[in-house]
């Protein structure tokens, strides 16, 4: 409408869309300041995994070719964890790469949460190729000893792979430990709570595999000492019991974050804080965060909007706030809804 020389601009239609961009005159992203956990990007991701899968072949060979040579139920246990991880990281390749493709009509919300389903398969590996293996080794071992020899080259793999071990596990923790800080947790409890299951999935293995080699030089050395495979055998059972503890943790994160789990309850009250915080926000009476893939999540809400405008208006006001929430990179979408009168307000 044209504005008269020296007279102010006619009112707007009351069922006219504002413009977003004058909405506030702030940050467009609403979520800014809520801790979610920051995304590393695809790169270090696969960087993280691949390190793990070729430290893990490497290593897997060697073990399998000392297992042959000395005869050593514990080694032959840490050779099928090295074959079973190795095989692991391919799931977990497929991981990162399925949940990062973008949203399409029948995936509204992406495709986040395939990274769930490829971990469960790869925690599942790791459950059958690696403590069901390493366990019936033992037992085996027990029923039928058999001596062991070549004690030296056994030694040597195992120092071997415990370095490359190492790295794979520096490689996460790198990874794990910006995070951790970003999000005001320790770095074992940032592991166990974080939405990306291919960080915690290498994490894990990498943790339960330096332990894993220290059980079976333990029961490799105890075997050379005394003449017995009977502690050998058992350094395979406890690598066996090992891995079959990490592979049931791994298997019950990714069912919980499958079947719908809400956001850290920090980042619900940092959400709650800054809905609050934004001009036209008078009252927030309902949040829900779900996570919805790694580090992604998808917010649900009931919010009382300031001012006594019509509801043609409302509606408007209410989508414009939807996309300042989902101009977030970690939120995948927003659908808001107007708070009942009677309906208490949120504590932080």
């Amino acid at each position: 409408m044209p504005i008269e020389q020296g007279g102010d601009q006619a009112p707007a239609a009351p069922d006219a869309p504002p413009d977003p961009q004058k909405t506030d005159p702030g940050s467009q992203e609403v979520l800014r300041s809520v801790p979610l956990s920051r995304d590393p990007g695809e790169s270090e991701s696969k960087v993280t995994v691949l390190v793990a899968f070729a430290a893990n072949i490497l290593i897997a060979i060697a073990k399998t070719a000392a297992a042959v040579l000395t005869g050593s139920a514990s080694l032959v246990a840490e050779a099928a964890h090295s074959w079973a991880d190795s095989g692991n990281e391919i799931f977990l390749l497929m991981a990162n790469r399925r949940s990062r493709r973008p949203a399409d009509r029948t995936h509204p919300m992406g495709h986040g949460r395939e990274a769930y389903v490829w971990s469960l398969f790869a925690a599942l590996g790791l459950f059958v190729a690696g403590a069901v293996v390493s366990v019936s080794q033992g037992v085996g071992e027990l029923v039928r000893p058999e001596p062991a020899s070549n004690f030296r080259i056994g030694y040597i793999v195992l120092a071997v792979s415990f370095v490359l071990e190492g790295i794979s596990f520096l490689q996460s923790v790198r990874q794990a430990k910006p995070e951790a800080e970003s999000m005001h947790r320790d770095l074992i409890d940032h592991v166990l709570a974080t939405s990306d299951p291919t960080l915690r999935a290498v994490f894990a293995e990498d943790s339960a595999a330096l332990v894993g080699v220290l059980l079976a030089a333990g029961g490799l050395g105890l075997h050379e000492l005394t003449g017995s495979p009977i502690p050998d055998a058992v350094g395979s059972i406890l690598i066996g019991l090992l891995l079959g503890f990490v592979a049931i943790v791994l298997i019950n994160r990714n069912r919980r974050f499958l079947v719908g789990q809400e956001a850290d309850p920090e980042v619900r009250a940092a959400a709650i804080r800054a809905l609050m915080a934004a001009p036209e926000v008078a009252r927030v009476t309902y949040l829900r965060l779900e996570v919805v893939g790694p580090r992604v999540i998808f917010v649900i809400g009931d919010v009382d909007l300031t001012g006594d405008d019509p509801e043609p208006q409302l509606a408007y006001r209410l989508r414009a706030l939807e996309a300042r929430i989902s101009a977030s990179p970690a939120v995948v979408g927003a659908v808001l809804s107007l708070s009942a009168p009677d309906e208490p307000t949120l504590e932080a």
